[in-house]
């Protein structure tokens, strides 16, 4: 940290400018981003076409671990399941660099009406499923392989190394299994050689191709999933007074739950959300059941925060179910963390995405209540995450189809930007050191 707190004051005495400019390897930064183009589209097309659910990525990890050993670049398999990571020591002494992208997809069946739309089957948790690219990650990965093999044409001249962490899961491990960045790291993916700053990007279905996103500080959310078990007595769907209903209880609950977020939390600090988004209970239109499950998430940018609506949601649940003679249990699960963005690593390296995608297209985000397993990175070492655009120019973005739906989609003029962005972030926080 005192490395970056003096670079940022030399950065800040020299000029916002002053960073990018020792990057001498723009133009054929450009250059080969440009002839790579139809390779990128052509390996995302590949993977959209054939999606593979966290932690079991086996083809794409295939496919990215042969790509990486042409290169010339040291290839580690099985990180975290399936993960691969690549190592590319520059010619010259420098930082450990960390570039990742996911690799897994979803669950969903593919509406969209393209030639490479993915009819792929799978199981999930017991349910045949389809899978389907819906959040950019089969982006993601194409944009690494690329940037990868930019970098590796300019290892002679590349000061310090660069890993390329391919990661599984990012969307959560099946049920009962280990999985995504916390795996990884688990697993020493920041070792050896050791990391001294990550980047990382998402493509954003509903910003222009050609602009990027990002927030300095808290970006995106942290996710906490939550079950909650009512206990009460059965009875006769004509009798309930001889029983005591966890159906009504649980309303109860979910009402309670709310008043939380919109009466006892401070949301001009910070943006929260609990949600409950399964109830389950019963099996007969006229039988009061003895149990019901409910299960959610909740939302927070801030770690206080966080704590003090677990703290209420637990004293929440279990006194609406005391007062009417149920008990009741709640289970928190914590998933993600926030996505922080290291406040001086971001001003370090602003000037380098300005540079490259242009001033007036890298625009400051408002803070997401969507969450990112990246958001582990970031907690062990200073970390940039950012989002790239992936909508057609011009298109209305309240008619654009949301990430983790049958429709999603992208436009891929916008990938060569991330290409550009990831090489000309390496070349310039290397070369300023």
């Amino acid at each position: 940290m005192k490395k970056l707190l003096v670079l940022l004051a030399v950065i800040l005495v020299a000029g916002p400018g002053s960073f990018a400019q020792k990057n001498n390897n723009r133009a054929a930064i450009d250059a080969a981003a440009d002839k790579l183009e139809p390779q990128t589209i052509a390996w995302r097309r590949d993977f959209h076409e054939h999606p593979e659910l966290g932690n079991h990525e086996t083809r794409t990890a295939k496919i990215i671990a042969d790509h990486l050993r042409s290169l010339g670049i040291e290839v580690r398999e099985g990180v975290g399941k399936t993960g691969v990571v690549g190592i590319l020591r520059g010619g010259l002494p420098g930082p450990v660099i960390g570039l990742r992208a996911d690799m897994d997809a979803l669950p969903i069946v593919e509406r969209t009406p393209v030639p490479f739309a993915s009819k792929v089957k799978s199981t999930y948790n017991g349910q045949e499923v389809g899978v389907m690219h819906a959040c950019g990650h089969d982006a993601h990965v194409a944009i690494l392989m690329s940037t990868a093999t930019v970098l590796a044409g300019m290892k002679k001249d590349l000061k310090g190394t660069v890993k390329f962490i391919f990661q599984p899961a990012e969307e959560g491990p099946p049920t009962g299994e280990e999985g995504g960045a916390a795996l990884m790291i688990k697993e020493g993916v920041l070792d050896d050689p050791k990391v001294e700053v990550m980047f990382g990007l998402h493509m954003a279905a509903a910003v222009e191709s050609g602009k990027i996103r990002y927030r300095s500080g808290g970006e995106m959310a942290a996710s906490d999933w939550f079950t909650i078990k009512v206990h009460g007595k059965g009875s006769h769907g004509s009798q309930p007074w001889a029983g005591i209903d966890p159906v009504v209880v649980s309303a109860q609950i979910i009402e309670g739950l709310q008043t939380i977020v919109s009466r006892q939390t401070e949301l001009t600090k910070n943006a929260a959300v609990i949600s409950v988004c399964v109830i389950q209970g019963g099996v007969r239109a006229n039988i009061i059941p003895e149990e019901v499950q409910m299960t959610g998430t909740i939302r927070t940018l801030d770690t206080a925060m966080q704590r003090e609506i677990h703290e209420r949601m637990r004293r929440t649940v279990i006194k609406i179910a005391e007062s009417a003679g149920a008990t009741a249990e709640i289970a928190i699960d914590n998933k993600t963390l926030i996505t922080y963005n290291d406040p001086v690593l971001v001003q370090r390296t602003l000037p380098s995405l300005q540079n490259t995608a242009g001033t007036g297209n890298v625009q400051v985000m408002d803070a997401m209540t969507g969450a990112e397993d990246f958001s582990f990175f970031g907690a062990k070492v200073p970390s940039f995450f950012f989002f790239l655009g992936g909508m057609k120019p011009g298109q209305d973005p309240h008619t654009t189809a949301p990430h983790h739906t049958a429709d999603f989609y992208l436009d891929e003029s916008g990938f060569k930007l991330g290409v550009r962005a990831f090489c000309n972030l390496v070349w310039d926080y290397s070369g300023s050191r």
